[in-house]
């Protein structure tokens, strides 16, 4: 009977092991919980407003984010802080090829690579790495990320930085031109997300 146990215990190891580790299951991100926030500055002053999250599905195993992928609509970006002809403009500026080139890269990706537990600094639990898709160029980042699991409900919160000069926008940027002076655009901007996610 030990002899039976015992086997079995090895073998349940090492289904679990040489299959990958803990069943993943998928979560699909509800897109109208959802929200993501972005902030730009330049000498004068800042702007701020959202894009739409037009869909994602992120893995989870064991309660723990080990992957997925959230795709955002780069026509859908909208600006917060200006009314009328000015909010106009600018969400068309940044649509244009002088930024985000939305007619011909409407979509920018994320795919996550992998999530580590840590204890961190503001609440923050992880840090998530991941491949990060703008106008068809991908880069490697991460960023602490505040991530809880409840009732088969992911929910994620973070707040971090870019370069977009490392996706090779660079309007008004003060690192590739001279003599700007006022009109120069910071080239990081703030990057802010509260994503819902159910199994």
């Amino acid at each position: 009977m030990k002899k039976l146990a015992l086997t079995l215990s090895m073998a349940a190891f090492a289904l679990t092991t040489f299959a990958g580790g803990p069943a993943k299951k998928e979560a699909k991100i509800n897109t109208e919980e959802s929200k993501l926030q972005w902030i730009g500055e330049k000498v004068t002053g800042t702007h701020n407003g959202i894009v739409k999250i037009e869909e994602g599905t992120l893995e989870v195993a064991d309660g723990n984010l080990t992957g997925g992928t959230v795709k955002v609509d780069m026509r859908t970006i909208e600006v917060h802080d200006l009314e009328g002809e000015y909010k106009g403009k600018l969400e068309g500026h940044l649509k244009s090829e002088d930024f985000f080139s939305a007619e011909k890269h409407q979509y920018v990706t994320f795919k996550i690579n992998k999530s580590v537990e840590k204890d961190l600094e503001d609440g923050n639990t992880h840090m998530v790495t991941g491949d990060l898709t703008i106008k068809g160029i991908t880069k490697e980042i991460s960023f602490p990320a505040r991530i809880t699991m409840e009732e088969g409900t992911l929910k994620a919160y973070a707040s971090f930085e870019l370069d977009r000069t490392k996706w090779k926008i660079k309007y008004g940027s003060g690192s590739f031109f001279d003599d700007l002076g006022d009109k120069t655009i910071y080239d990081d901007f703030q990057v802010k997300f509260n994503i819902t996610a159910s199994m």
